[in-house]
């Protein structure tokens, strides 16, 4: 029994030691790995990049000048072009107005009669004035005494104008007239109205009238009066009948004024 115990004992002293030792390993792994996620922590740099200090320039697109195809074309100047001419003839050479480096030495009020010569061009002096291409002295151009230096154009004939058409004046369509009384061929006169006669009532009335292109009366308006005669004025002018009026041969209408006089009979 006793050896039982101090076997048990031994048994019991052993686990605690080993497990004793467990947990102080443990505990040590528990706090490296502590101290390691501490020192991580502190030892990382949370900061941003540092902003870049390159600095971009933003230029314009260009248009750069695309190559001939055709390569470098020679340049000709004016006076190379005159040089070519030659066979100019002066009596009295004259430099062109052109050329401002040659300065006259005389001045006059009087017209010019020599012809200049083109800048740069080769000319001699001779006995008339001519150009290269002429034939014979004389005139620039076409022989004479070569007062004109642009040469003559012959006279072209355009014939005989086209004459106008005649203007033709529009026709009115209407002809405003004054009093036509007299001009009717018929004229109706009024019946008297019997109120206007119970009323002795008389005087002038004039109709405003309009007559077609036939004569006949087409419309008729009173436009002063005693208003008791007003109608029978108006019933009268309608039946009235004119003579056709016409203007440039063309039939028109014609706007006049009837007038009626109205009087008791005793």
């Amino acid at each position: 029994m006793f050896n039982n115990l101090i076997e048990s004992s031994s048994h019991t002293t052993e686990l605690k030691r080993r497990g004793s030792f467990f947990l102080f390993t443990i505990a040590t792994y528990a706090v490296l790995f502590v101290v390691a996620g501490v020192a991580s922590i502190y030892a990382y740099d949370a900061h941003m990049d540092d902003p870049s200090t390159e600095l971009v320039v933003m230029v314009n697109p260009m248009d750069f000048p695309q190559p001939d195809p055709q390569g470098p074309r020679p340049v000709t100047h004016a006076s190379s072009v005159a040089n070519q001419s030659s066979g100019y003839v002066r009596r009295n050479p004259q430099a062109s107005v052109n050329e401002s480096r040659i300065v006259p030495t005389t001045t006059s009020a009087l017209p010019n009669t020599n012809p200049s010569l083109p800048p740069g061009a080769r000319f001699t002096v001779g006995p008339t004035d001519s150009d290269p291409g002429n034939h014979g002295p004389g005139r620039i151009g076409t022989g004479g005494d070569g007062a004109n230096s642009g040469g003559s154009v012959p006279p072209v004939d355009v014939g005989v104008p086209p004459t106008p058409p005649p203007v033709v004046k529009p026709v009115p369509k209407v002809i405003s007239k004054g009093v036509i009384t007299g001009e009717a061929l018929s004229l109706p006169r009024p019946a008297y109205p019997p109120l206007a006669k119970q009323m002795h009532v008389q005087g002038v009335v004039s109709v405003q009238v309009l007559i077609d292109e036939t004569g006949r009366v087409i419309s008729a308006k009173a436009v002063n009066g005693n208003p008791a005669l007003l109608h029978a004025a108006q019933r009268a002018a309608l039946e009235a009948r004119f003579r056709p009026t016409r203007l440039s041969d063309q039939p028109v209408k014609v706007s006049g004024v009837i007038t009626y006089n109205f009087v008791l009979q005793n």
